[in-house]
């Protein structure tokens, strides 16, 4: 396939939008993987904020960041994604090089605690007011289950009202594959 699959996609952008030394936010730490994949880009001089509502997304990124050695680079909140502003230091207000989203539930955990949209909008305003020009967001919206398809439908509307001249907004999806696929939203600061 060369069309390039969603969350290969995902990363691509972040990688494109976050540089050593920078800061980052995985506002759904969920398992880890963004967060250590966030924590390699940023290298030794950068530092990565992340969020989560459970215990056990905790656990389980702080154990995958150890056994990377990864651990010094991040700083985890227990907590929801819409107390950035009030959790991030203000030496990195300005600064956020990126940013990532998994919508959804976490994989393995309880499907009833699911991110919600007021939260995340909120989230998405405080991003974009902490993050430097060229800031990239990626959400990548998990909208397969009912409350999914009730974030999906408010972010789109949110994302396609938000000012041109505030951020640049792109939507990447598979347009033909069943059982509701995963697809991203990105937001560019400008």
């Amino acid at each position: 396939m060369k069309l390039e699959r969603i969350l290969p996609f995902a990363r691509n952008l972040l990688k494109l939008a976050i540089n050593e030394g920078d800061y980052a936010v995985d506002a759904t730490i969920g398992n880890g993987h963004d967060t250590a994949m966030l924590a390699s880009l940023v290298g030794e001089t950068g530092h990565v904020f992340g969020f989560d509502i459970q215990k056990e997304a905790i656990e389980s990124t702080t154990s995958r960041l150890k056994e990377r050695e990864l651990f010094d680079r991040v700083r985890l909140i227990h907590g929801s994604h819409n107390q950035l502003l009030t959790t991030i230091p203000t030496e990195a207000h300005g600064k956020i090089a990126g940013a990532v989203f998994n919508l959804g539930y976490l994989p393995g955990g309880n499907k009833e605690i699911v991110t919600k949209p007021d939260s995340t909008i909120e989230a998405i305003e405080q991003l974009l007011s902490l993050m430097k020009p060229e800031g990239v967001i990626v959400l990548v919206v998990y909208h397969g289950h009912e409350e999914g398809a009730v974030e999906r439908d408010r972010l789109l509307e949110y994302c396609t009202t938000l000012d041109q001249n505030r951020a640049h907004v792109l939507m990447y999806r598979f347009m033909n594959q069943i059982n509701n696929p995963p697809f991203i939203i990105a937001i560019e600061k400008r």
